[in-house]
């Protein structure tokens, strides 16, 4: 490199003034645009669950509120006051067509008016908004090799002090929540917040229900027309191998693969029937914990309790050098397909769906419930699933994939924390986005598809 570069802080005068006429929060005109694309608003207005008013006439209609919400989480808000917040914004409020944004005790109230039928609506609402955007994303985004991967995990939200509506003692001996979670391809579809479990898993594979994955039953019920026209693979950890469970994910999916390391007694007896014939030949093999190791792969047939039919499990046994005896691992999966070694290989993606969850929690700092009452948690739950999918069907629809972020508040800073400036003329309003001049096209071509009535002016301003 032949020129000199260094750091010389500057010196600048500096002026304050009120931003009645600017924001930096232009790239909610994205979302908002994206929402109304869905039809978000008429589905708000028409579901009576999110009005708890007995007179419409007055207050803020639901839309409000759900907007309060939506645009708090996309514009990097984590709790109940940013929504609050907004309404100190007038600049984005004219950009959204708003006049006031409710105050954080209104929120509040309104999330506990609404209670479990305003929650239902929400997890609605989504389900109608993932199948939306599935139907639009293209299949090389959203497939892999040719299927499309689904998740479901528990993770447990900790409260501090007893008087969190649902928490209990949980498997860790902390006081928490369980939030039981189902993705379908790179979207959080649906999640129910409620007590815990003081097991992970459950006491017995026929006694499933009491432990983290009771859930899961239902929400496959409840959502299984979203990936019924894919071929389908649902990634899954121990805490759902309890019997009824397999056979849930059996009977919805076409294919899975779910953790087995709870009754592993009779799978051990199974392993040790197996002739020499059955198990792959002695590989070295890196370990997870750095150690290199000798590993063997099988399959084999066993019907667990709870389950109508026997299943396929895959086995691997593997110790390190002069060891004298093998240590033991087991998956359940679909028919045997190829080696039992790359069943495990295509098991440890799991950890990406893991590392995907972790990063809602971080991303959207929902690691702490805002309420006291439990049905007030789970409908503020519900609006940041829906939030998240937003983020998400914006970068799948229209970002390109070599400029599409993996997490959601780098598409947060990057692309919406835009400034922009607002001004009236006559009776119109114009609205001067100031974007890095590469993305000024995207921008032009995103506000055309999305907002056809709004004029764009033909130059870029200042540019000449």
């Amino acid at each position: 490199m032949s020129k000199h570069y260094s750091l010389r802080p500057t010196r600048c005068l500096i002026e304050f003034r009120p931003a009645s006429q600017a924001t930096a929060h232009g790239g909610q005109l994205a979302v908002a645009a994206l929402l109304t694309q869905f039809g978000l608003w008429q589905r708000v207005r028409e579901t009576p669950a999110l009005d708890p008013r007995t007179d419409r006439s007055k207050g803020f209609d639901a839309e409000v509120y759900v907007a309060a919400f939506l645009f708090a989480f996309t514009s990097g808000g984590v709790a109940i006051a940013d929504g609050e917040r907004l309404d100190d914004d007038d600049s984005l409020k004219t950009l959204l067509g708003v006049k006031k944004i409710p105050d954080q005790s209104a929120l509040g109230e309104w999330l506990r008016a609404i209670g479990e039928p305003g929650r239902e609506a929400l997890r609605q609402i989504t389900r109608e908004f993932v199948a939306w955007t599935l139907a639009r994303v293209k299949r090389e985004r959203l497939l892999v090799n040719g299927r499309l991967e689904c998740f479901f995990d528990d993770t447990q939200i900790e409260v501090s002090g007893k008087w969190f509506e649902g928490a209990a003692i949980n498997y860790e001996g902390n006081w928490a929540l369980s939030w039981q979670t189902l993705w379908v391809g790179p979207l959080l579809v649906d999640g129910v917040l409620g007590a815990t479990s003081e097991r992970k898993e459950s006491p017995a594979s026929e006694a499933a229900g009491r432990d983290v994955s009771a859930q899961l039953p239902g929400l496959l019920a409840a959502n299984q027309s979203l990936w019924k026209e894919f071929s389908s693979y649902l990634y899954a950890d121990s805490a759902s191998s309890a019997g009824k469970y397999l056979q849930a994910i059996a009977e919805s999916f076409a294919g899975w693969s779910v953790s087995y390391n709870k009754w592993t007694g009779p799978l051990e007896a199974k392993a040790a029937e197996l002739p020499a014939w059955a198990w792959s030949a002695v590989e070295k093999q890196r370990w997870r914990d750095g150690s290199e190791q000798e590993a063997q792969y099988a399959w084999f047939r066993y019907q667990p309790s709870g389950c109508a039919t026997p299943q396929t499990f895959a086995v691997v046994r593997h110790r390190e050098a002069g060891e004298l005896l093998w240590r033991q691992a087991f998956l359940t999966c679909e028919d045997r397909v190829g080696e039992a070694q790359r069943a495990f290989e295509r098991h440890r993606l799991k950890g990406d769906w893991e590392r995907r969850l972790s990063e809602l929690l971080g991303d959207l700092q929902l690691h702490h419930p805002p309420c006291q009452r439990l049905s007030a948690n789970q409908c503020f739950y519900a609006l940041a699933t829906l939030a998240y999918d937003v983020l998400q069907a914006l970068k799948l629809l229209y970002l390109p994939e070599s400029e599409a972020p993996k997490r959601v508040r780098t598409l947060i800073h990057h692309l919406l924390l835009i400034p922009v400036e607002i001004r009236r003329h006559a009776r119109r309003i114009k609205a001067s986005l100031y974007v890095p001049a590469g993305w000024v096209a995207w921008w032009r071509g995103f506000l055309a598809a999305l907002l056809p009535k709004w004029r764009q002016l033909g130059a870029v301003a200042g540019s000449g």
